[in-house]
């Protein structure tokens, strides 16, 4: 069955609405952002969170020590790193924590998807580019480069309940990762968050 990633969690009341629908991940976005979370928002935050559903910490070229205090005290149980962050930086992270570690990858062309497929991270994620951004521009790139990667992965970029059966459809992807397509003026909103969970559980039956 295709996992559900909601991304860009940063109230009490998402955090009660995602304990309702129990997807398997959900995000807390470190990076500069409108969806920012400080340290001890997140801690507050994951407290209250399901124990069965797993939180990522989203990062941006971020100070390597800052992730593993977060890991250190069990405020993320997964890693994704979004920046510019090289091989020898995933791999040095990767030795000093066992928590997992998802590197995204911004798809222009296929020399990202083959940059993907021999990285050393636990996950990949794919996302859409955007001159000037790291992610959650809300747009899509062209579902059949995922076709070409062999391994698992998370599909993310521009993902709603118009398009988001098309895109388990066409990439059988690990786990769709949704953080605009669920809100409303940049808010979590409950109905679409319901609708897309709704969705995938239905049509992966």
């Amino acid at each position: 069955m295709t996992k559900i990633k909601i991304c860009g969690l940063s109230s009490i009341q998402d955090i009660i609405w995602v304990n309702q629908l129990m997807p398997d991940y959900i995000g807390f976005v470190f990076a500069k952002s409108i969806r920012q979370v400080t340290e001890d928002t997140a801690q507050s935050l994951k407290k209250a969170l399901d124990k069965r559903i797993k939180a990522v910490g989203v990062f941006v070229n971020e100070d390597m020590d800052f992730i593993l205090s977060l890991c250190n005290q069990n405020i993320i149980d997964m890693i994704q790193i979004h920046g510019d962050e090289d091989e020898a930086y995933l791999r040095m992270l990767k030795s000093k924590t066992d928590k997992p570690v998802i590197r995204a990858f911004r798809i222009r062309s296929n020399d990202d998807i083959i940059r993907a497929e021999g990285s050393s991270a636990d996950y990949v994620l794919l996302d859409s580019y955007k001159e000037g951004t790291y992610g959650g521009s809300g747009h899509r790139f062209p579902w059949n480069m995922a076709n070409e990667l062999q391994r698992e992965y998370f599909l993310a970029g521009g993902l709603h309940a118009g398009n988001i059966i098309d895109a388990v459809r066409e990439c059988h992807p690990y786990s769709i990762d949704v953080s605009s397509g669920v809100e409303t003026k940049g808010k979590k909103d409950i109905v679409k968050m319901r609708e897309i969970v709704d969705m995938i559980r239905k049509f992966c039956i």
